[in-house]
């Protein structure tokens, strides 16, 4: 078996991709809110994790993954092939800017505008890159910018689409912050509608936070549905996270 991580219904090869899978996009895999969706963008899609956690999840979703960097690129191809699902999912060498540009100038109608969006994006702001280019476009905003990733997001979700992003506790909440300034330019509205806090133990504090945005016609007040999930209690895998991840983890 090539480097890489096996799931209960597939094999991530990620010998030449600048991140490995970690916990962070098997969560994020395993709770966004897809199941309705009829379209599914999966933004720097890496070697198709995310993509390919969608197509398990929802039997009917057409999928588009896209990433910048040519190895993740034909990596997520050839991870994807090797699925029953390829036939739903197309991997793009594509920038997420480009994209929507492409999308706009087509003039989409309704029901050709995205239903979900997912994303485990780039959250380092400032310090020194990784000397591995490939490493440094996946960890690193100056790839994309969480405004930008919102202003974009914003542009090819349909009304009632939702975007899910996975960041560590401190971008998350600055993400949050950005919605305001993003909202500004549109007459519609993207707005907190989920809320998860990432516990690694009990009374640890939030380390990741789990993201659902949804797009409304006005700025009206949303209920929030806010909880937490804790991964480790008492030495093992918490029933929660168990619950929510044990479709994709061997051992669970």
């Amino acid at each position: 078996m090539s480097k890489g991580f096996t799931c209960k219904q597939f094999h991530i090869n990620t010998e030449q991709c600048g991140m490995p899978v970690s916990t962070d996009g098997i969560l994020l895999g395993a709770w966004a809110n897809i199941l309705q969706s009829d379209s599914i963008l999966d933004i720097g899609c890496g070697a198709g994790l995310l993509s390919i956690m969608c197509a398990q999840r929802n039997a009917y979703a057409s999928i588009i993954g896209l990433d910048i960097e040519q190895n993740a690129f034909k990596a997520a191809i050839e991870n994807v092939n090797q699925t029953p699902w390829n036939k739903r999912i197309t991997i793009k060498h594509q920038s997420l800017q480009s994209f929507v540009e492409g999308h706009l100038n087509t003039k989409p109608s309704i029901n050709s505008e995205i239903s979900s969006i997912i994303c485990n994006p780039p959250y380092f702001n400032s310090g020194e890159h990784s000397l591995n280019t490939q490493r440094a476009l996946a960890r690193h905003t100056s790839s994309l910018s969480h405004y930008n990733l919102l202003n974009d997001c914003h542009q090819v979700l349909k009304l009632g689409g939702t975007a899910s992003f996975i960041l560590p506790t401190k971008e998350g909440l600055a993400m949050i912050d950005l919605l305001d300034e993003v909202n500004d330019k549109f007459e519609t509205f993207l707005s907190l509608s989920k809320l998860t806090m990432v516990h690694t133990k009990q009374n640890k504090p939030a380390t990741r936070l789990l993201i659902e945005l949804t797009k409304h016609k006005s700025n009206l007040l949303i209920n929030v549905t806010k909880s937490s999930l804790i991964i480790h209690e008492g030495g093992n895998y918490s029933t929660d996270f168990v619950e929510l991840t044990k479709a994709f983890y061997l051992k669970m």
